[in-house]
């Protein structure tokens, strides 16, 4: 399962690399109305809001629609402003159908599938009717912001423009300050890494949930979802944030320049992580049985194939076929003592599945 975005028409200098505070402040917002995504950043969040004004966490809350489950294309931009107010002027230039499209049918986070048959929900009744359910799923203040949206544009969108401002002025400005410094080194040097060693070398140093086809003219982002779209000679667009982990955004709705939105850890390589299908693989091996009576044997000590088919009273040749999945899923590991295979469970890749698992669906 992959975002794939078409770069065949691409040319390098249509990459931009840079921060962008707005795109940060969405982060910044995430984690304040879902903390338990990040608990790395438990410590700026009870910080935050132990100092914010009580209602502008309620106003987020309200509006939590933009950036709870998803995040609205419109707070990544593809052109990233010197400034949060120019951001804001761009975000203002949109016109109605575009802005609302945005708000309430996001691409970027892939939580709710994108209806790419669908017009602007001030327009298209499917698309009104859709924007209306899933808010009406997620309870009655989530329906009033969308109402709100649906029947009132302008005043949905001051509203929104006043409480980004609101939240710069809280707690944001300081923090864009320590921030932009660091995300723009990253910056530059995925920009470097462009430049001398091509796209390849370059997506590879921006995330291992990114990968380029043989033909280099593909970007696979591992998500837990399968779209595609496909980047026009504007380019692509890539955003560090040092607030977003684990997520890994992707902008891809039609009409829009591809966006992806990656967590920075300065001074760090970028972190280790296992594939979706991987996941989702050592997942099936372990929901079985005897496979689970096997593993229990296993993380005790190395055994043999006939140590386990003695064991467990069954064949030698059952045992082998149910080892094999495990060993295929990279749960085992072995080694060979004269005419014996030594089987041995890997107890640090079965101890990091929980929070690979965690991780693969937060991406």
């Amino acid at each position: 399962m992959s975002v794939s975005i078409d770069v065949a028409r691409v040319p390098n200098e249509s990459y931009r690399i840079a921060p962008s505070p707005l795109a940060e402040l969405g982060s910044a917002i995430h984690l304040l109305v879902e903390p338990t995504h990040h608990p790395a950043h438990s410590g700026w969040v009870a910080s935050v809001t132990a100092s914010m004004p009580p209602e502008l966490l309620d106003r987020l809350i309200d509006a939590d629609y933009l950036w709870r489950t998803s995040r609205a294309d419109m707070l990544l931009p593809a052109e990233p402003g010197r400034s949060l107010s120019d951001e804001l002027d761009a975000v203002d230039a949109l016109d109605d159908e575009t802005w609302v499209s945005a708000a309430l049918l996001t691409s970027s986070c892939g939580t709710v599938p994108l209806f790419r048959e669908l017009g602007s929900p001030l327009v298209d009744a499917a698309a009104r009717d859709l924007a209306r359910e899933r808010a009406l799923a997620r309870g009655p203040r989530q329906i009033g912001f969308v109402d709100v949206v649906l029947d009132d544009p302008a005043r949905a969108r001051s509203h929104v423009r006043r409480l980004l401002e609101d939240c710069d002025a809280a707690f944001f400005a300081d923090a864009w300050r320590q921030l932009r410094p660091r995300l723009t080194a990253d910056a530059r040097l995925k920009q470097d890494v462009l430049d001398t060693s091509g796209l390849r070398r370059m997506i590879g140093s921006v995330s291992p949930a990114l990968a380029v086809d043989d033909a280099e003219t593909r970007i696979v982002v591992d998500k837990l979802q399968d779209n595609a779209t496909t980047a026009d000679e504007r380019g692509v667009t890539l955003l560090p944030s040092a607030l977003g982990h684990p997520h890994l955004l992707v902008v891809h709705a039609p009409g829009w320049k591809p966006v992806i939105q990656y967590p920075f850890a300065a001074g760090q390589a970028p972190a280790p992580t296992t594939s979706i299908d991987t996941v989702a693989q050592r997942l099936r091996a372990l929901d079985h049985p005897v496979r689970l009576r096997l593993a229990r044997s296993l993380i005790r000590g190395p055994h043999t194939t006939a140590d386990l088919a003695e064991a467990w009273g069954i064949s030698a040749p059952e045992v082998s076929r149910h080892l094999a999945v495990l060993k295929q899923a990279g749960l085992l590991t072995t080694t060979r003592n004269g005419r014996y295979v030594v089987y041995t469970f890997d107890t640090v890749t079965a101890a990091r599945l929980g929070k690979d698992m965690v991780e693969a669906l937060l991406r």
